[in-house]
């Protein structure tokens, strides 16, 4: 995106039941026309029921624009749809030749097993060979039979114009009782994806829409713009454990394709959703899918899962399509509807099985004032024209363009796609008021925060983030103080307290957990500033003379090497190289009088330092304590998840040291470990127990090889984990754990930068019974822990290996 302050940015528009209105542009503009929104007309039964009935019977009787059969796009919403759409699949040769494979894979065996002759008998061979063929064919029936049953299980039923005018209609009604302020887009964005819609139907090619996933509303608000465009509606690739009793129909009829959460080794299943996307692709119809896979618990982006994405490359390697158009879309909400549901399972509560009863119980928050809905759409771009350009540049770097189809390069090229599209959402994400007031709140040293200084905060947050490219919702006629009202009222008291009775009304963070699904929307846009102060943080923590605060250069760029790389499956970086991208960050930190460069000679040798500026030092450091409160909750659960480790250490008179303890148990007693450690002080962040944060924590260490998890094929056995040897801590004679080695070297290494401050205590007996306190908790893994790498021994059997052992 360009810069914003050279031009004004396209402005949002509303699209009304007849009309289209544009809005101003900035957050402050003097406008005096009054907010609209996609989804007015329809959020006035109670106060206007005739002209809400009039409303309604314009969609059934698809008047004008609610007709909805002049779409941009394939020819959808018709009887027979589904019954085209499963002979298509059924036709893909790719299909009819792995039903072939299979059912000669299953004769084989049956004649291994001697059912069907055995090999090599003259008299009877043609017997033999008769008898195979009518059972291959019979097979083959069968498995034809299988997968017309999971296709029809499967595909979108996109069959009745009625029903989709109808569903419109409904979603909008329930969609306006939560998100009263509307849908926004932006203009030129919605005008630019018209015309690629339109040239994209002329060469029969589809639109895949890859937008970034928060909540079950992403896919509405994507349909209900699309139906009120008229573009034609995706189809939407969804896990079938939303596939539950009348909504889940409802949802298949509406633009729904149902998928298995994990495929297995079920050959037929992979083959029947790549003939499915192969025939979506190839006829020009429109994809949504979701590059996070599930939706993000913690508000930020989450790294790329690379499933259905490598189904439309595969379409194009094998030829099955020349092209497709792919559309990143960032959808952003003033407040998520789920987050009450997501910080329970952050804290260790088992997700709820999707229901009708869930469901329901869900829409119980649909009379609430939830703000609005903004989504914005990257400029679409080819897929073929990627792939080409990446196979240039790795043809450049093979000896052979034959290269390029093997495994190794095909995941580079679609592990490039997947960060590529998170990139593009990232660029277009629009950040909310209640994402402001959240962070600002949240990076804060005092209790609390006058009205008047936190409108003068969100100002400032609001100009860094344009003048990181980023986007700002759009407000017309509203001063940023009625802003700041508006997302106060959204978060609502259970996440933002206020004080009575004070000279000027004045506001603290109620619930840090909820509040930091907000923040962690802003976060994208200041991680290299936030890893350049954590870095100088390392430093200015020891306090002392200004000079003793200061950190050479090479030093602090091995610092952020270092912490980007403890958080690279928590951030999605910038593409330039790191040398590159710290020289920008600090020349952008310089400019804003939040640190600076000096040099210093010594003898022959001219060393470069970085340091706080005076005016951010004169400042009370409020610009650079703002970097660093980003960070500091990510630092200290990286920290965590590198202590609770030291929960794999054999006990002193545990002599098997590569037993084998149940990992789904072993992240339990790290999130309970991280509970205690924060109600003891020496943790200062609660959201740092969050399972996802300990995920990520973990699974650094045994990307590291810290840690070694093994995983079985079979669903029944559950993972195991267990500390490798050269990672193992030391204990004392009285079999305590001690703060040495490799593991406690990196504990320290992460803690350099963790925060200082009144709510944190450290020192040698901390250290000691942080340690102790780990012992403590992990103890019990142990209890059940199997010797057999396979899982399959039990204690008394480990003990009896033990002994045979010594006694060899």
């Amino acid at each position: 995106m360009g810069d914003q302050h050279s031009h004004p940015p396209a402005p949002d528009i509303a699209i009304l039941s007849d009309s289209i209105q544009v809005h101003a542009s900035s957050i402050s503009a003097e406008q005096t026309s009054a907010e609209q929104s996609l989804l007015e007309p329809y959020a006035r039964f109670r106060q206007d029921p005739l002209n809400a009935l009039q409303e309604l019977g314009l969609h059934l009787a698809g008047r004008e624009w609610r007709s909805y059969d002049r779409v941009i796009g394939q020819r959808i919403f018709y009887p027979g749809f589904s019954e085209e759409m499963t002979a298509m699949v059924m036709q893909q040769k790719k299909l009819r030749d792995r039903i072939a494979d299979l059912a000669q894979k299953r004769v084989e065996v049956e004649i291994h097993e001697g059912s069907l002759g055995a090999k090599g008998l003259d008299g009877e061979e043609q017997e033999h060979r008769t008898r195979r063929l009518a059972r291959r064919r019979e097979i083959e029936e069968q498995l034809r039979g299988v997968a017309e049953k999971w296709t029809d299980q499967m595909i979108c039923k996109m069959d009745s114009n009625w029903f989709i005018r109808s569903a419109y209609y409904i979603a909008t009604q329930l969609l306006t009782r939560a998100y009263h302020q509307g849908i926004h887009v932006n203009s030129d964005e919605v005008l630019h994806l018209r015309s690629v819609a339109e040239e994209a139907a002329k060469k029969k090619q589809s639109i895949i829409f890859l937008p970034c996933h928060r909540s079950h509303v992403d896919y509405v608000s994507l349909q209900l713009i699309c139906y009120r465009l008229g573009l034609a509606l995706p189809t939407v690739v969804a896990g079938e454990n939303l596939n539950f009793p009348v909504i889940g129909p409802f949802l298949q009829h509406a633009g729904a394709m149902w998928i298995r959460r994990s495929f297995g080794d079920d050959q037929l299943y992979a083959t029947l959703v790549q003939a499915y996307m192969d025939t979506l692709l190839q006829n020009g119809f429109n994809i949504e899918c979701f590059v996070e896979g599930g939706r993000s618990r913690t508000g930020k982006l989450l790294q790329p899962k690379f499933g259905i994405l490598s189904y439309f490359l595969e379409s194009i390697l094998s030829g099955s399509i020349e092209d497709a158009i792919i559309c990143p879309v960032s959808t952003q909400y003033d407040k998520v509807i789920e987050v009450d549901s997501y910080v329970r399972e952050l804290l260790g509560q088992p997700k709820p099985k999707e229901d009708l009863v869930s469901f329901l119980s869900a829409s119980n928050v649909l009379s609430l004032k939830l703000g609005r809905v903004d989504v914005r759409f990257k400029e679409p771009w080819s897929l073929r024209g990627f792939m080409d350009q990446q196979r240039s540049r790795l043809h450049k770097q093979s000896a052979s363009l034959q290269t390029m189809y093997d495994d190794a390069l095909r995941r580079k090229l679609l592990t490039t796609l997947g960060y590529k599209v998170l990139k593009d959402i990232n660029d277009v994400s629009v950040v909310m008021p209640t994402a402001l007031v959240g962070t600002v709140l949240l990076t804060l040293r005092g209790r609390g925060i006058g009205k008047s200084e936190l409108v003068r905060r969100v100002n400032w947050l609001r100009e860094r983030v344009r003048a990181q490219d980023g986007r700002v919702a759009h407000f017309v006629g509203l001063e940023t103080e009625a802003v700041v009202e508006k997302a106060l009222e959204v978060l609502g008291p259970k996440l933002v307290g206020s004080v009575p009775d004070l000279p000027e009304p004045t506001y603290y963070a109620e619930d840090r957990f909820q509040l930091s699904f907000y923040r962690n929307m802003t976060i994208h846009l200041f991680i290299s500033q936030a890893l350049v102060c954590a870095a100088v943080y390392t430093k200015v923590k020891r306090g002392g003379h200004e000079q003793g605060q200061r950190v050479p250069y090479a030093e602090l760029e091995d610092y952020v090497h270092f912490l980007s790389q403890l958080f690279r499956a928590e951030f999605i970086y910038p593409t330039e190289a790191l040398s590159e991208t710290l020289s920008s960050t600090i020349a952008g930190l310089e400019k804003d009088e939040v640190l600076q460069r000096s040099q210093e000679s010594s003898g022959r040798i001219e060393v470069s330092y970085v340091e706080l500026h005076p005016k951010e030092r004169s400042d009370g450091r409020e610009n650079f304590d703002f970097y660093c409160f980003m960070i500091w909750p990510f630092i200290e659960a990286s920290w965590l998840g590198t202590i609770s480790i030291f929960m794999l250490t054999p006990p002193r008179d545990y002599h098997d040291f590569e037993a084998w303890l149940d990992f789904k148990a072993f992240q339990d007693r790290a999130q309970l470990l991280g509970k205690t450690l924060y109600h003891q002080g020496d943790l200062s962040y609660f959201e740092a127990v969050n399972k996802e944060a300990l995920k990520n924590a973990i699974s650094r260490a045994e990307e590291e090889g810290i840690i070694v998890v093994k995983r079985s094929r079979d669903p029944k056995v559950p993972p195991r984990v267990r500390l490798d040897l050269e990672w193992l801590p030391p204990r004392d004679e009285a079999g305590k754990l001690v703060p040495d080695g490799r593991l406690w070297e990196l504990c320290e290494r992460i803690s350099q930068s963790r925060k200082k401050g009144k709510n944190r205590r450290d020192g040698a007996t901390v250290k000691t019974r942080v340690l102790a306190l780990a012992h403590s908790v992990g103890a019990s893994l142990f209890d059940c822990a199997v010797w057999d790498a396979e899982g399959t021994g039990s204690k008394s059997k480990r003990r009896r290996g033990i002994q045979t052992r010594a006694q060899l």
